[in-house]
Parts: C-alpha cells; sequence; structure tokens
C-alpha cells in the first residue's frame, strides 16, 4: 500500500512539473516582443501619374517581403509642392518612422523634410533630391551625368548626329531635371551638328506640354529632334509630332514608362525610350528606408544590400539603381510598365 501511495506521489509531481512547463512556455511566448512595425511614407512628386504608381508598386512589393513595414503612399495629385510640404508635416505629427519624397521643388519640400529629421524621423529622397541636409540618403536611378549624356547619345543615334533639337522639361524647380540638362548641354559639345534652340516648362501637365511642342514647331521650322525629360512630357511631344503630320521627320526621344510610349515606337514616331526599371526604384527606396530605421543603414556605407536587386553602391549619401534602360522596338514588347 506504501508503494502504492508513493507511486501516486511520483506521478502527481510528474504532472503537476509537465504542467509548470506548460504554463512557463506559453507565458514566455505571450510575453515575446511583437515585431517593431516601420510606418513609413513614400510620397511622389504627383501621385496620379503611371511613372509614379509604377515607382509605388515596386515600393508595396518590398513592404510585403520585408513584412516589418507600414507603407503609406500618397501625395498631391496636382504636383502641389506647398501641398507636399503640408503631407510632410502631417506625417510628422502622426509620428512616422521615416518620410520618402521625389521633390517637385526642393526649395519647398527641403525645409518640411529638415524639420521632420529634427524630430527624429529619418528622411530620404529619391527620384528627385533635395537640399542634403534635408535627408540621410538619396535614392537615385542613376548618376545625373549617365542620364544625361544617355539622353543625348540616344537622340544622336537617332537623327545621325545632325539637327536642331529641343528640350521639354517640366518644372523648372525641379533639381534632377535641371542636373539632367546640365550635362545635357556639356554632352551636346560632342556632337556639334546637334544645336539645342529652346528649353521649355511646361509643368507636369501633359496638355500643356502638348502645346509647347506645338508652339517649338512653329518657332522653329527647322527642328529635327524635340527631348522630352518627363512622364508627361515625353508622350506630349509625341502625340504633337503626330498631330502635326510630322512622323519621320521629327523625332522623339526621352524619358518614360514603356507602356504609354509603345505606339509611337511601333509607327515610327520615337525610335528610343530612355528609363529604368521604375518598380526597382520605388523596391529599392522601401528596402533603404526600413534599413535606415533599423539602424543596418548608416552614413559612411559604400554599400548597400536590397532584397532581390543584391547590392547597390552608395557615392556619398546617394544610392544607386544603377541601370538604364533603352527601349526600341525590338524590344518594347518584352516589358509591361
Amino acid at each position: 500500500m506504501f508503494g502504492s501511495r508513493k507511486l501516486w506521489l511520483v506521478m502527481a509531481s510528474a504532472a503537476l512539473a509537465l504542467a509548470g512547463c506548460g504554463k512557463s512556455d506559453s507565458d514566455s511566448a505571450s510575453s515575446s516582443p511583437a515585431t517593431k512595425m516601420y510606418t513609413i511614407g513614400f510620397m511622389p512628386k504627383q501621385k496620379g501619374m503611371k511613372y509614379f504608381t509604377s515607382c509605388s508598386q515596386g515600393a508595396q512589393e518590398a513592404a510585403k517581403e520585408l513584412k516589418d513595414v507600414n507603407l503609406v503612399y500618397d501625395g498631391p495629385t496636382d504636383g502641389d509642392a506647398t501641398k507636399a510640404a503640408d503631407l510632410v508635416g502631417q506625417w510628422s505629427l502622426q509620428g512616422f518612422d521615416a518620410i520618402l519624397v521625389s521633390a517637385v521643388d526642393p526649395k519647398v519640400l527641403g525645409p518640411a523634410m529638415k524639420k521632420a529629421q529634427d524630430q527624429g524621423i529619418k528622411t530620404l529622397a529619391w527620384d528627385a533630391d533635395v537640399a542634403t541636409e534635408a535627408r540621410s540618403f538619396f535614392v537615385s536611378q542613376a548618376t545625373a551625368e549617365e542620364i544625361g549624356n544617355t539622353l543625348v547619345d540616344t537622340m544622336a543615334n537617332d537623327l545621325q548626329s545632325s539637327g536642331e533639337v529641343a528640350i521639354i522639361s517640366a518644372n523648372e524647380t525641379a533639381a534632377n531635371q535641371n542636373d539632367w540638362i546640365k550635362y545635357m548641354k556639356q554632352r551636346l559639345e560632342k556632337y556639334p551638328q546637334m544645336k539645342l534652340v529652346a528649353i521649355e516648362y511646361p509643368g507636369e501637365d501633359q496638355d500643356k506640354a502638348l502645346s509647347a511642342a506645338k508652339t517649338l514647331m512653329k518657332a522653329h521650322p527647322n527642328l529635327k529632334g524635340i527631348f522630352g525629360i518627363s512622364s508627361a512630357s515625353f508622350p506630349a511631344a509625341a502625340e504633337a509630332v503626330r498631330q502635326e503630320g510630322k512622323i519621320g521627320k521629327l523625332l522623339v526621344t526621352g524619358l518614360s514608362t514603356p507602356n504609354p510610349m509603345k505606339p509611337y515606337v511601333n509607327d515610327g514616331t520615337v525610335k528610343s525610350v530612355v528609363l529604368w526599371n521604375t518598380e526597382d526604384l520605388g523596391y529599392l527606396t522601401v528596402y533603404a528606408a526600413e534599413a535606415l530605421c533599423k539602424g543596418t543603414l548608416k552614413p559612411g556605407d559604400t554599400t548597400f544590400h536590397a532584397g532581390r536587386l543584391g547590392d547597390k553602391k552608395i557615392v556619398g549619401s546617394t544610392i544607386l539603381l544603377g541601370k538604364i534602360l533603352v527601349f526600341t522596338k525590338a524590344n518594347i514588347e518584352q516589358y509591361d510598365f
């Protein structure tokens, strides 16, 4: 009888021990820290434009992969820099962890970003920069020199290096486009038979860009080429050539996502479209922001690992996507964005 009682006590003790272990494991699981979520604001120059919508798709892809990013994509639908600065202020008040902007006007966006930075919010620019003191890093498509050189070399190849050319940009305050124009002018010195006769700034407005292109044709009857260096001005200039019956007489090249330009490439209005992978640009930007929030990306770093894109080069405080694409009739149907 004593043996049976002893056996019962041993079994009871074992059961209590197991129960205690179960409780400890449960308590441990419930007390383990949850994954830190970072709220990141991703702002385009102008919400609703196909170029920036494509960038946002890559940004969403990155956020989904990283699992610790709550991504907010928003911005002014009219490209108003003051509204963009106001939104930066709103996000700051809401306690966002990081704010990423493509600056339509760095003089307006810069102070708002600097204020956010002073409040401890991580700040990055992408696509179009602000002043260096207003952000930690700039995520760039490529260097401004590479973009400017590629635009001019492409036009020179299409025009056989001869003829009057003009540039239709967006806003006079757009720092990235102004840098591209600077290097385009320098590169044009390599082609003395190509003469730059005008630069127009219709803003990010396709109707105004269409009108600007038609005005250029009338003012410069010997015009042979137009650079459209925004996603609004390029298709608008191509459409103007169509409407004025100048297909084959006046070529257009520039920067745009491939899908809007496919009809113009297929009918010969455009021979070459210059760009980069816009989804990759958005993807890279969100990866950089998350790493900056976590502290794994720091000033002074020379490389940065960004998911499926692998290691990306950092020059100073600029993270380079680093690959310019040229779409032609031979390859443009391979791309869908």
